[in-house]
């Protein structure tokens, strides 16, 4: 699976779980440092410089994910195998 893959199917894992994915340019800040996840209210949010790399969009999701119970949830066996080596 490329990162471009791997990427789009976090995403789509993300918007399963409802947690809104913002891209934002902030031009000021360096790509590889800027993005994370965040609880606002009732709202779980994940932040990513539009500007980062595929690696590193990858790694805030997957940071991010790794809050939620995702045993009971559908998933492609790949990015399942992926997750479950990310966490352990």
């Amino acid at each position: 699976m490329t990162h471009e893959e791997l990427l789009i199917q976090l995403e789509e894992l993300a918007g399963r779980l409802n947690i809104q994915i913002r891209v934002e340019s902030a031009k000021n800040e360096d790509p590889s440092a800027f993005g994370g996840f965040c609880r606002i209210q009732d709202q779980y949010r994940v932040i990513l410089h539009s500007k980062a790399s595929f690696g590193r969009k990858i790694e805030i999701l997957t940071d991010a994910l790794k809050h939620f119970a995702l045993d009971d949830i559908y998933m492609r066996p790949a990015l399942r195998e992926y997750l479950k080596k990310e966490t352990d």
